[in-house]
């Protein structure tokens, strides 16, 4: 088990907690939004902001943080992440923030605290890539569709 070591960023609300799993088989951590005024943020339909989550991190090397919305938020009021599965890499130690959008037809509002995301710890595998002929396969360059409809 990776240990994540966390930071707290002056003037942000610590009150709120850390991340945490809030069932046993959960993947994810829940991450809440965090604003240093606490006061909430509207997004109109269609429109995105960076919500400060007041965290810095420092993720052990072999890992990364995958940032993916929650799927209630995402059915019951269209709240995603436009760059879903968003990623944290091993070396960045800046703040932690969502880019969260509003894929609804209303507004809606981003509250102090909010459950607004949630991240999962994953094992990263870099890749050497070289230059060379490539081997055939039955598939061949079939691209979308090429394996059959159903």
């Amino acid at each position: 088990m990776p240990d994540i070591r966390i930071e707290w960023i002056d003037g942000f609300d610590v009150e709120l907690g850390l991340p945490s799993y809030e069932t046993g088989g959960a993947a994810g951590a829940d991450l809440r939004a965090n604003f240093q005024d606490r006061q909430p943020v509207t997004l109109a339909p269609g429109a995105r902001a960076l919500i400060s989550t007041g965290l810095r991190m420092d993720i052990p090397q072999g890992f990364e943080i995958q940032i993916r919305p929650r799927s209630g938020l995402a059915l019951k009021h269209g709240l995603t992440l436009p760059n879903s599965p968003g990623t944290i890499d091993s070396d960045y130690r800046g703040p932690l923030g969502v880019i969260l959008q509003n894929g609804g037809d209303a507004p809606f509002e981003i509250t102090h605290g909010m459950r607004i995301a949630q991240m999962v710890v994953a094992p990263v595998v870099q890749a050497r890539f070289t230059l060379g002929p490539l081997d055939d396969t039955a598939r061949g360059s079939g691209g979308f569709g090429s394996t059959g409809v159903t």
